[in-house]
This record gives structure tokens, C-alpha cells and sequence, in this order.
């Protein structure tokens, strides 16, 4: 049996470490590197073979939507496994356009980790029984959809009141790239400031 080579991505050293003595004790199943934010993870990634990243969304560097989206043009035999506290329709149908192959809460069993983590290495797609039937419902919210990943991540940024200083610094992306972003989303989305972007993000479930 093919060994499934894992990698993790999540900014909290206490779960990284719970998941990787959950997947260890699994046969064919290893654990190869771990990362504590996305811009390390997807440097290794494109020089390093692994079968299946678990990722969680939300950790410093790249969003999470674009790392997702980059990976997936870039190592397209990648297989990425969301794993999030995150449970919005919002959300979770932006990760599966995005390139994810499963979505996972972080409320899920232990064992559906394991589980997805099988499926996905095999081409399928793998689902938690709690969003299982958000991905067609959020296929149908406008207009937050028609964003791309990356403008998805901004958005979510400019909704928590997060400074245009503080964003470009966060995303290595010059001030005024940051402002055009943010005139661009509110154009797309048919908002006139900050504070609808809070209210709609709130509305939606990924505030």
C-alpha cells in the first residue's frame, strides 16, 4: 500500500502537533513537514512532493484563498484538504471553486479527518456532514462569488476593519494595490463603504 504523504498548515503549534500524532498512528499514512503560516507552506510545496496539505484558512501570510488557488495551478497533483473553524456556505463554496478537494470543520470527529484525508488522496471529494449541503446553497449567494480568491481574502479583511496599511503589509502588496482592491470589491459588490462590507460579511456568516 502507497504511503499518503501529508503536509500541515495551520498557525497553532498545539493543533499541528494533535494532528499529527492522530494521522502518525494511521497506517500508510505520514506526516512530512508542518508549517505555521501559508507563505512557508506554498515555498515548500513547489519545491517538495506530498500527496495531501491539510490547510486551515485563516494564518499569517498569503489568504488562504489565494494560496489555495496558486498551489493549485502550480502543483496541480496537490491534493488540499481544508480543515477550518469556518462553517459559512460563503466560505466554504469559495474554497471548493478556489481548488480545495475536501472541507472539513474543526468541530468534525477525529476519525473524519483521517477519513478525508484517505478520500481526498484518492480523487474524492470529502465533505463534513455539517457542510455537506452548503457548497450547492453557496453556489447561489451573489455577489460575493463572482470576487476571485484573492479579492474573497481582502474582502474578509477590509469587513473586520482591518487598516489598508496593515492589509498591504500582511499581503507584501504596496498601499495603493490595497486601496484599488478595495474600490474594485465595493464596485463588485455594490458597496458604498466599510461599514456595509462589515454588515453584508456578517449577514453571510464569515464576518
Amino acid at each position: 500500500m502507497k504511503t499518503i504523504e501529508v503536509v500541515l498548515a495551520d498557525d497553532h503549534a498545539v493543533v499541528r502537533t494533535g494532528y499529527r500524532r492522530l494521522l502518525e498512528l494511521e497506517q500508510g499514512v505520514r506526516v512530512v513537514a508542518e508549517f505555521g503560516d501559508s507563505d512557508a507552506a506554498y515555498a515548500w510545496l513547489t519545491q517538495h512532493r506530498a500527496d495531501v496539505l491539510i490547510l486551515d484558512l485563516s494564518m499569517p501570510g498569503r489568504g488562504g484563498m489565494e494560496v489555495l488557488q496558486r498551489l493549485g495551478a502550480r502543483v496541480p497533483a496537490l491534493r488540499i484538504l481544508v480543515f477550518s473553524m469556518h462553517d459559512s456556505a460563503a466560505i466554504v463554496s469559495q474554497a471548493m471553486r478556489a481548488g480545495a478537494a475536501g472541507y472539513l470543520t474543526k468541530s468534525s470527529a477525529p476519525q473524519a479527518l483521517v477519513d478525508a484525508v484517505r478520500k481526498v488522496a484518492d480523487g474524492r471529494q470529502a465533505l463534513s456532514d455539517d457542510v455537506a449541503g452548503l457548497v450547492d446553497a453557496g453556489s447561489q449567494l451573489p455577489p460575493h462569488l463572482a470576487l476571485s480568491p484573492r479579492e474573497f481574502d481582502l474582502f474578509r479583511l477590509f469587513a473586520r476593519g482591518t487598516a489598508i496599511e496593515e492589509v498591504a503589509a500582511q499581503l507584501y502588496l504596496s498601499t495603493k494595490t490595497v486601496a484599488n482592491y478595495q474600490t474594485l470589491i465595493r464596485k463588485k459588490m455594490g458597496l458604498a463603504n466599510r461599514v456595509e462590507m462589515h454588515r453584508y460579511a456578517m449577514e453571510h456568516g464569515f464576518g
